[in-house]
This record gives structure tokens, C-alpha cells and sequence, in this order.
């Protein structure tokens, strides 16, 4: 799931602090590097994007010509996100590109998780979830309605509203503010601090 970059869309509360030419930098950063990992021969990549007319956009290095692309169409997260997960037949999975420390491997996991849960959710430091997966798209997207998206209640609120159980990933964090990405790239920098990391992957 992916807004297209640029100037005015997305990253209002990254831009409002960090100018708009920062939050597109970041922005454009975050959403290449989740398309990179996210293309796995274990799975089929679709990405799924908005405004309508992104379907036919060209960002190179950001969005890879070859993964095919779907609209989100209309209405709020919890319509959008429902319309693309019934696109799906049999097990299904939907990622922002909000999370700068996610890897092929939590999504590896993600699936394996439907082995024994019907529904599997990634916590998000900030209330909402950076992945959610479902053997079948009506096991989850019946609970969407009244959940109050893109706030620090959208999990809670989600679980709530379930009727099959669930199994949980591991908790990421989104990169949604400023503080966000300077927390982030604090704990980035004592990461690679570390002895045995020799190299650390650039975002941004």
C-alpha cells in the first residue's frame, strides 16, 4: 500500500517539521527500500497505490517497473485496504512503507504465522500495525468498520472487532514525524555502532 511520492502528498506531520523537500527525500527512501525487499519468489509482490493516477506513474528507483500495480480507490483506510485484500485469493498480506526496519524475513514470518492463526498482525510502536495477513481476506476485513485509522487506537480497535483469533510479529516502528525518524536513526547509529556489523544499509 502506497501513496505516490511528492510534494504535498503524504508525510504531512514529517513535512510540517522537516520541510517539504526533507519528507520527500525520506519518503522516496522508505518506499524503495520496502519494494526492494518485499520482491520474494516466495510470494507474489503487488503494489497497490493511490491517487488513481499513479497506476501509470514513473519513479524509477523508487516504484520497480516490473511489479504489477493495482488502485486503492476510494474512501478511508479501512474501505481501501478491504478493496485491495479482496483482490487476493487464498492467503494475503498488506504492507505500508512506513517501517524502515522491516525485512523479507518478517514477512516470511508473517506467512508461516497463517499456519496456525487465521489472522496475523505487526504491532507498530504507534498503535497501528505495519503488516496484516489473513488466509482469507473475509476473516479480517469485516472488522474494519468503525476502527479509527491512523491512530494510536487502530490496533486495539481492530482486535477488538475480530471474530476468529490472531497471532502477532514482531513490533517496528513507523516513521510518521520528525521525532520519529531522528529516534530512529539514533537507535540506527548504535546499531551499526555494533562490533560485529560490519556494513549498515543507507535509508535516506
Amino acid at each position: 500500500m502506497a501513496r505516490a511520492p511528492a510534494f504535498g502528498q503524504g508525510k504531512t506531520r514529517l513535512a510540517r517539521d522537516a520541510g517539504r523537500v526533507a519528507a520527500l527525500r525520506i519518503n522516496r527512501a522508505l518506499q524503495a527500500r520496502t519494494l526492494r525487499l518485499s520482491r520474494d519468489l516466495r510470494w507474489t509482490t503487488i503494489l497497490a497505490v493511490t491517487p488513481e493516477r499513479a497506476r501509470n506513474a514513473r519513479l524509477p528507483g523508487v516504484w520497480p517497473g516490473a511489479v504489477k500495480r493495482v488502485t486503492q480507490g476510494g474512501g478511508d483506510l479501512g474501505a481501501r485496504l478491504a478493496r485491495v485484500m479482496k483482490r487476493v485469493r487464498g492467503s494475503v498480506a498488506v504492507i505500508g512503507t512506513d517501517s524502515p526496519d522491516v525485512e523479507a524475513r518478517d514477512i516470511h514470518a508473517t506467512f508461516r504465522a497463517l499456519g496456525h492463526a487465521r489472522i496475523v498482525v505487526g504491532p507498530a510502536r504507534d498503535g497501528g500495525f505495519w503488516i496484516l495477513a489473513a488466509r482469507r481476506s473475509d476473516d479480517v476485513t469485516g472488522a474494519f468498520s468503525g476502527v479509527r485509522w491512523s491512530s494510536a487506537h487502530t490496533l486495539s480497535d481492530l482486535v477488538a472487532r475480530l471474530r476468529v483469533g490472531h497471532a502477532r510479529v514482531r513490533t517496528l516502528e513507523d516513521i510518521d514525524t520528525l521525532e520519529d525518524w531522528r529516534a530512529w536513526r539514533a537507535r540506527r547509529r548504535q546499531r551499526c555502532a555494533a562490533p560485529r556489523l560490519a556494513t549498515c544499509e543507507s535509508i535516506g
